[in-house]
């Protein structure tokens, strides 16, 4: 197909897409909404077909609101809780660079690719806001859809391959998807303070998306030489790069960058990204690689869980048996964090969940780190340390972390256990 240049109102997606495609859309911030807000509006029309989908952020996939379309994904983050909870998203339970790398590889199948595009005044395109799996998906599609939105930040190392073509490209105008920074609470402070303490001066930091990742960023505003590379990056970086805590100078890699993934935040983080040298957006074949990952001085990985259990075991991907959070590159990074000089791997929690149950318990349900990749946990109540620590030591850490109302219950499931009750 030649490339085309057409209005959003010309697109008709029944001339484009064939009964049991694989639709594959950007993620996150980096979703093309002029593109999606068409697809969903047409659905009603079009012949079964498969939607990709990473996190989601904004309003287009309401469930209500999308009947005839069948979605995919690598985890449940955002608003595809929604789609989760109504039985319509099937997930792929895969580590994030596995699942890029299996469409690089071929292994996952992509028929049409939608992708929200910068443009820029020296003519080459860029991916914006994500350096992902859409890129190695449009290699091998039939049809590839750019939004070349005019609002989009253009950054450094996501320029678009000059080797995949567009098929058709449509001009947008729009604000990028926001993703404002979640009020810190009580909870997520004492959390931020614990972890804090375990970072160092020339740490360089990976984190997730949450008032607990961002509670811990803003706590690192008197820091020194702190360096950034992580599958995203939010607002608080501009904070922390604007205060002088992060240099990027003392990472051993690419000193003088903050490397990303993705970017996910504020018109605010968007302007500061726009064609900033100092920031590279970089495929996950890079930003999470173990070869890399290994080869930065004192990397410590923060991120979040569902669960852990006394052993060390965590949970990021279920409860009950319904599938609510994703392995995204937890394993990834902590596993990179561990082969670091000097690293850490840290994953922070409330001790307590929004009902009143533990999240500290005997035994997880679902793994997605296993126990003997585990470091340090870190609740409201305090750290535990478990490198190293056999499992009897290992449960008391971390009981002690618990909520007080859960400890003794903690200790009494935990000796039942070990009777076989």
């Amino acid at each position: 197909m030649k490339t085309q240049d057409a209005a959003a109102t010309s697109i008709d997606f029944a001339d484009i897409i064939r009964p049991g495609d694989v639709v594959v859309c950007g993620q996150a911030t980096a979703e093309p909404r002029t593109l999606t807000r068409a697809l969903v509006e047409q659905a009603d029309r079009l012949p079964p077909f498969t939607l990709v989908i990473g996190p989601v952020f904004s309003d287009t996939f309401a469930p209500e609101g999308v009947a005839g379309i069948a979605f995919l994904s690598y985890g449940v983050i955002g608003n595809s809780r929604a789609l989760a909870r109504a039985g319509r998203l099937e997930v792929i339970p895969s580590n994030y660079s596995a699942f890029c790398a299996d469409f690089a590889a071929g292994r996952h199948r992509a028929d049409v690719v939608l992708v929200q595009l910068a443009p820029s005044e020296h003519g080459r395109l860029s991916a914006s806001l994500s350096n992902d799996y859409v890129m190695d998906a449009a290699r091998g599609a039939r049809v590839v859809i750019a939004e070349i939105n005019d609002e989009a930040p253009w950054t450094f190392g996501a320029e678009w391959p000059e080797d995949v073509p567009l098929d058709l490209r449509i001009a947008a105008s729009l604000p990028p998807v926001e993703l404002p920074p979640a009020p810190l609470d009580d909870v997520s402070r004492r959390i931020a303070h614990h972890a804090a303490s375990l970072i160092e001066d020339g740490s360089t930091l990976q984190f997730g998306v949450g008032k607990i990742p961002d509670a811990i960023l803003s706590s690192l505003s008197n820091g020194r030489n702190l360096g950034i590379h992580s599958g995203l990056i939010n607002d608080a970086v501009v904070d922390l790069i604007e205060s002088g805590a992060v240099t990027n100078l003392a990472k051993g890699l690419d000193a003088g960058l903050a490397v990303t993934n993705q970017v996910i935040g504020t018109e605010r983080l968007y302007r500061f990204v726009h064609e900033n040298k100092g920031v590279a957006v970089r495929p996950a074949s890079y930003t999470h690689a173990q070869s890399v990952l290994e080869r930065i001085n004192r990397l410590v990985a923060i991120n979040s869980a569902l669960q852990v259990g006394l052993d060390g075991s965590v949970n990021s991907e279920t409860l009950n048996g319904v599938a609510v959070g994703a392995i995204g590159g937890q394993l990834d990074f902590v596993r990179g964090a561990n082969a670091s000089p000097g690293g850490r791997a840290i994953i922070a929690l409330p001790a307590t969940a929004p009902d009143g149950t533990s999240r500290i318990v005997v035994c997880v349900e679902t793994v997605t780190t296993p126990r003997a990749d585990v470091d340090a946990i870190v609740t409201e109540w305090g750290i535990a340390e478990l490198r190293g620590c056999g499992l009897s030591e290992r449960a008391r850490r971390m009981i002690a972390i618990a909520a007080p109302e859960h400890r003794d219950a903690l200790a009494h499931d935990l000796w039942n256990a070990r009777r076989g009750r």
